[in-house]
Order: structure tokens, then C-alpha cells, then sequence
């Protein structure tokens, strides 16, 4: 299924939570003509077009927020179990109606302390072990109940400005070759957004994986090649941890990905960076 993501963006939006992601969502939206609010605790410039709003959703707001068609929420993980849940509910009962689309962004620790198996797909149910994961979970089922919320949950995001794995490489950092990982580029998780913001009838749950889960030490192994250093040291305590997600879903709804593999992300990130 290659869903195209050709009609119309959002009349008015409001981005609730303004990071790397709102700052590369927002420009596509603008690009149709559309209105974009950006919801932030923080003060400071907003690129060109879009209209800060500035409110801590840890407590009720004092004022109304304007009407919208369309909420994409990407706030980082609140302090406490039903941290996610608080800050909605002050978001729902500040909106003088519920949006037409919701869009959640969650993420794939919902999974934290589930037992390895086959790929995870969106009919596995999560059995949250953490309060991280315990909170992720409480909170797509809020976004659920109170806005009717499409639910995305990325795996690790990398791509410009998330070059964790390149400081360990460049460390020489020792790290657990053995960890199953998942990720997906931030390019395909904004399209992902732009087009789940836009279909007349979106699936209810989206896992943003790409197409090359991979353990670790194949990832670290690739980079140090590339980079001409030598792999990280292998952590001989850890254990085969982590999970694997399927991302055959994305894929349908995207056609095809910018970024299908670490290889493609890795290079390009490599290649920007300063020479030294």
C-alpha cells in the first residue's frame, strides 16, 4: 500500500512540543498554507510563520487555546507514571474543541521488559516493566481516550544533531554488541507525521521502524569502518537485551523510506560532519 501524501496539510495546527521534529514537521505545513502554533514551556525566537504559545502543561492553563483542525504531540517523557496523562488532560480541557486529528508521538519503550521473540508488530499488545514504559502506555491510552489519537512509536531516532552512536564510535566507548536495536531516520519519521496528519482514514497505530534492525555490534562495526577507527570494545558482561520491531507498516504507508538502513543514515551523517 503506497499511500500518497499529496492532499491537503491541516487548515490550523498546533504542535504541541516544539523540538527537532515540530521544527522540521512545521515547514511542510506552512508549505500549504496552512497556520501552525507551536505549544512550548520556553520563550525565544519561532521560525518565520509559526505562532508561539507559551504554557507548562504540568498545570492548567490560564487561558483558552485557539481552535485547530489538526495536534501533533511530541512532549518528552513527564516525570511520574501518569505524567503524560496530567499534562493532556490540562491540553484537552484548554482546547475549545477536540481537533479533527490527533496524532501521538510514543515510542517503542512501551516494550521495555517484554520477552524477545519474533518481530513486534502493532497487534502485539505492550506489557509494560518500567515506569518509563508504564508511563508511554498510560499516555497513548490518554491521548486515546481524550483526543482519538493516531499513535506513532518510533524506535531510536538518529539522523543530523542525534549523533550518539558517533561520539561512542569516536570514544572508543564499550558497548554490548549483543543489544538488538531498531531505529529509524528523523527524515522518514517527519514523513511519516506529514502524511499521517493528511490521510482521510490513517491506521490507528504505526510502529516508525526501519528496514534493518540490527545488533549493535553490527552498527558500531559499520560506523568504525567507515569512520577508519577501530570497533568499539565489545561489553563481555551484556547480554543479548533488546528488542526486534517490524516496520512492514511504514513501509506500506510510505512506499519506500529516504533512509531504509543505518547504512544510508550513518553515511550521509559522516559525510556533514567537520573534517578534522
Amino acid at each position: 500500500m503506497n499511500t500518497s501524501a499529496s492532499s491537503a496539510a491541516p487548515g490550523r495546527t498546533l504542535l504541541v512540543g516544539f523540538g527537532k521534529l515540530g521544527q522540521r514537521l512545521a515547514p511542510r505545513l506552512l508549505a500549504n498554507g496552512g497556520e501552525v502554533f507551536a505549544l512550548r514551556r520556553s520563550e525565544g525566537e519561532l521560525p518565520d510563520g509559526i505562532l508561539g504559545i507559551r504554557a507548562d502543561l504540568s498545570a492548567p492553563l490560564a487561558e483558552k487555546l485557539p481552535a485547530v483542525d489538526a495536534m501533533v504531540v511530541t512532549l518528552p517523557p513527564p516525570g511520574g507514571v501518569d505524567g503524560y496523562r496530567t499534562a493532556l488532560t490540562h491540553l484537552a480541557d484548554a482546547l475549545p474543541a477536540i481537533p479533527v486529528r490527533t496524532v501521538f508521538v510514543s515510542s517503542t519503550g512501551v516494550f521495555e521488559g517484554s520477552a524477545s521473540g519474533p518481530p513486534i508488530t502493532e497487534q502485539d499488545a505492550p506489557a509494560p516493566a518500567s515506569d518509563r514504559s508504564r508511563g508511554l502506555y498510560d499516555g497513548e491510552r490518554a491521548a486515546i481516550e481524550l483526543f482519538d489519537a493516531v499513535v506513532v512509536r518510533p524506535a531510536g531516532i538518529y539522523g543530523p544533531g542525534r549523533g550518539f552512536l558517533l561520539r561512542q564510535v569516536r570514544e572508543h566507548a564499550t558497548v554490548n554488541h549483543r543489544r538488538r536495536t531498531n531505529r529509524i531516520h528523523e527524515t522518514d519519521l517527519v514523513r511519516a507525521l506529514d502524511l499521517l496528519l493528511r490521510m482521510p482514514e490513517p491506521p490507528a497505530l504505526v510502529h516508525a521502524i526501519d528496514q534493518a534492525p540490527a545488533a549493535l555490534g553490527e552498527v558500531v562495526a559499520h560506523i568504525a569502518r567507515e569512520l577508519g577507527l577501530p570497533v568499539p570494545p565489545d561489553d563481555p558482561s551484556g547480554e543479548p537485551t533488546g528488542l526486534v520491531h517490524d516496520g512492514s507498516l511504514l513501509l506500506s504507508l510510505l512506499g519506500s523510506l529516504e533512509y531504509p538502513t543505518y547504512v544510508e543514515g550513518y553515511a550521509e551523517m559522516i559525510a556533514g560532519e567537520p573534517t578534522r
